[in-house]
């Protein structure tokens, strides 16, 4: 599901993207998957019930999509997804870091 709002997010289609070996969506797109999945690996840890978990898992990617529009919006000199789409890989790699930097302090913060 959360893949599926990310791409609802992002000017580019990234499966379509992947497949043409743009290297920069892929690592953006593995950074989110990443994100996501620690997320919610914190969120399952530390909390009893699954429904707990749940919540605090979406949570937790709310915040995560929310970091993506804040790295967008800091970076007003270059869109940062026409660079991915274009394949900066120098983009890319910041985008996977941030999702996965942020997942970490996300997840720690939902504990």
């Amino acid at each position: 599901m959360s893949l599926f709002i990310f791409e609802l997010v992002t000017r580019y289609n990234n499966w379509e993207q992947i497949q043409k070996g743009n290297l920069s969506v892929a690592m953006a797109t593995g950074g989110k998957i990443f994100g996501v999945a620690n997320i919610f690996r914190f969120s399952i840890e530390h909390n009893d019930s699954l429904w707990e978990a749940i919540q605090w898992g979406g949570f937790g990617f709310f915040l995560l999509l929310i970091a993506y529009f804040i790295f967008e919006f800091m970076t007003p000199k270059f869109n940062v997804d026409k660079e991915i789409e274009k394949d900066n890989r120098a983009v890319g790699l910041l985008s996977l870091l941030i999702s996965v930097g942020t997942s970490f302090v996300i997840g720690a913060s939902i504990t």
